[in-house]
């Protein structure tokens, strides 16, 4: 199991796109800002494999303007 969190940024005036392009995402939780235009992003994924599968799904969000990993932790079993 792979848990990261990220701090996610919009491209301007993207918030709300980029929060419900996030919301529906498998293996991921939001957590927005209340009076910032970041998102805190946490991914729970079964292994490194569907973490970076993911990852990569991420950078090519068009309502994304940057993603900057803050914490990782993989459990191995």
């Amino acid at each position: 199991m792979s848990i990261v969190s990220y701090v996610v940024q919009p491209q301007a005036g993207e918030m709300g796109r980029l929060c419900a392009e996030l919301s529906v995402m498998e293996y991921c939780a939001i957590v927005p800002s209340d009076n910032f235009d970041v998102v805190v992003l946490l991914t729970d994924t079964p292994d490194e494999k569907t973490e970076n599968e993911l990852q990569e799904t991420l950078k090519k969000l068009p309502s994304l303007q940057s993603l900057r990993l803050d914490f990782e932790h993989e459990t191995v079993h």
